[in-house]
């Protein structure tokens, strides 16, 4: 199964607290026979809060996660960009935004904690 990671899903495998999922979510993400992915979207969203020092993490960091996790990265696309304008406005965040087009783009579960992305018809989130 491929499973697109949303940012603080991302973040969380990165620093190494996969205890901080659900037991079903932590199971699907630790199990090698699913095929992790992150967006370029996330990593858009980190350097921003980066900058602004919400968040301390540096290119490097996203680098390293990104190898030792053996993560797929996909671009946003066209096609993700394009499949917002059907998206409701449940969620001000952008970066979720492009994460949930990019998700239902796709064809793929979203994993991720935030409750807002339940909201989204034909989405299917693991949290």
């Amino acid at each position: 199964m491929r499973l697109l990671l949303d940012t603080g899903a991302f973040l969380i495998l990165a620093r190494g607290e996969a205890d901080l999922f659900t037991p079903r979510a932590r199971a699907l993400v630790e199990d090698e026979e699913n095929s992790l992915l992150v967006s370029t979207v996330s990593f858009v969203e980190i350097a921003v809060k980066a900058s602004i020092q919400k968040l301390a993490a540096t290119a490097a960091d996203i680098s390293k996660g990104v190898a030792d996790l053996r993560l797929t990265v996909i671009p946003f696309e066209s096609h993700h960009a394009l499949r917002m304008f059907d998206l409701p406005l449940h969620h001000r965040d952008p970066f979720d935004r492009m994460l949930i087009a990019t998700a239902l783009s796709e064809g793929v579960p979203v994993v991720g904690r935030d409750r807002e992305f339940r909201k989204y018809r034909g989405l299917k989130v693991i949290s």
